[in-house]
C-alpha cells in the first residue's frame, strides 16, 4: 500500500472517530479560516460583481448531492448567520428517482452538515430510462424545471445551482470545439418559461480543485453521480460519460495550464473581452449581425 494510501486510511479512520457535531464544526470553520481565500473570497465576490442576490429574495439552493451542491449550502449558511443580506434560503433536493443508497448517502450527510433539506421525489429518472436519444439532455432540462416548479411553490423567485469555474471554462472551450461558437454559462439568467424566476450559480468563481481539497481536508464523501447510466462502473454508458466530450475538453485544459498557468483565466476573461469589431458575425436576441452590414458605412 503506497503512503498516499496510508494516510487516507488514517485521515478516514480518525474522522470516524470525531462526533458528528465536531466534523460539522471543522467542515463550517475551515470555509471561513482554512479556504477563506479559496472559497469564502470568490464566493461573496461573485455574489457581488454579479448582484446574485437581492433584498428580498427567497433562494432555492438546490442540492444534489454532490461536492459542488453541498459546499454551496453550507457557503449560504455561513452568508445568513453571518451576513448582511436582507434573504431567506430554502434548501432544496430533488429526487429523480435515486437508488436507495445514495438518496441515503444524500440525506446522512445533509444530516452530518446540518443542513435542513426540504426533499420532493420526482419520477424523472424512470421516464427517461426509456429514450435512446439524448436522455441526459432531456434529464437535465425536467429536472430543471422542476426544480423551478417547486421552488416557485414554496414562494422562491431564485434557484441556485452548483456549478463552478472549471464549468465556465470547459463550457467556453466545448462550444468553440465543438459547437462552432463563442458562449458561456453565465452567472445568472432569466428563466424563459417562470415567469419572474432566476437561476443564479453563486460558485461561479470558485475552482473545483479548491472544492475538493475542502472536501477532503473533512473526510467527507459525497455522491460522484447518482444517475442511473453511470452509477454502474462496469456499464457501457460509465464508458461512453467516462469519453465524454467535457471530459476531454477537461482534460485537454489541464494539459496547457501546465505549460501556462494563465491559460484558464484567460479562457475566461475571452468572453469579458469579445471585441465586435472583430468578428465576422455575432447574434443578438435571435438576430444575425455581419460585419459587412456595417462595413461600408465606416
Amino acid at each position: 500500500m503506497s503512503k498516499e494510501k496510508t494516510r487516507e486510511e488514517q485521515k478516514r479512520i480518525h474522522e470516524a472517530d470525531r462526533s458528528p457535531e465536531e466534523r460539522r464544526s471543522q467542515a463550517e470553520q475551515s470555509i471561513i479560516k482554512q479556504f477563506r481565500r479559496q472559497l469564502w473570497s470568490p464566493f461573496t465576490r461573485a455574489l457581488q460583481e454579479y448582484r446574485l442576490i437581492e433584498e428580498g429574495d427567497r433562494i432555492a439552493v438546490c442540492i444534489s448531492g454532490g461536492k459542488d451542491s453541498m459546499l454551496m449550502a453550507k457557503l449560504f449558511q455561513e452568508l445568513l448567520q453571518h451576513g448582511t443580506r436582507n434573504f431567506e434560503a430554502v434548501f432544496l433536493v430533488m429526487d429523480p428517482g435515486y437508488q436507495e443508497r445514495n438518496r441515503r448517502m444524500l440525506l446522512d450527510n445533509a444530516r452530518l452538515l446540518g443542513v435542513p433539506v426540504q426533499v420532493f421525489r420526482t419520477e424523472i429518472f424512470d421516464i427517461t430510462a426509456g429514450q435512446t436519444d439524448s436522455p441526459c439532455y432531456l434529464c437535465a432540462r425536467m429536472r430543471r424545471g422542476a426544480l423551478y416548479s417547486r421552488a416557485r411553490e414554496l414562494g422562491c423567485n431564485k434557484i441556485a445551482l452548483g456549478h463552478h469555474f472549471d464549468d465556465v471554462i470547459e463550457t467556453i472551450l466545448m462550444g468553440m470545439l465543438y459547437g462552432g461558437q463563442i458562449q458561456t454559462m453565465m452567472p445568472k439568467l432569466h428563466s424563459t418559461n417562470f415567469e419572474r424566476m432566476e437561476l443564479i450559480r453563486p460558485l461561479y468563481l470558485v475552482r473545483e480543485a479548491d472544492i475538493i481539497r475542502w472536501r477532503d481536508a473533512n473526510g467527507l464523501q459525497f455522491l460522484q453521480c447518482a444517475c442511473r447510466f453511470t452509477e454502474n462502473l462496469a456499464s457501457p454508458q460509465n464508458e461512453m460519460q467516462q469519453n465524454s466530450k467535457r471530459k476531454e475538453v477537461k482534460e485537454l485544459i489541464r494539459q496547457l495550464a501546465q505549460k501556462d498557468p494563465q491559460v484558464e483565466k484567460n479562457i475566461f476573461r475571452s468572453v469579458e473581452n469579445v471585441n465586435l469589431r472583430t468578428l465576422i458575425a455575432y447574434k443578438q436576441d435571435g438576430v444575425k449581425h455581419h460585419f459587412l452590414d456595417s462595413y461600408s458605412k465606416i
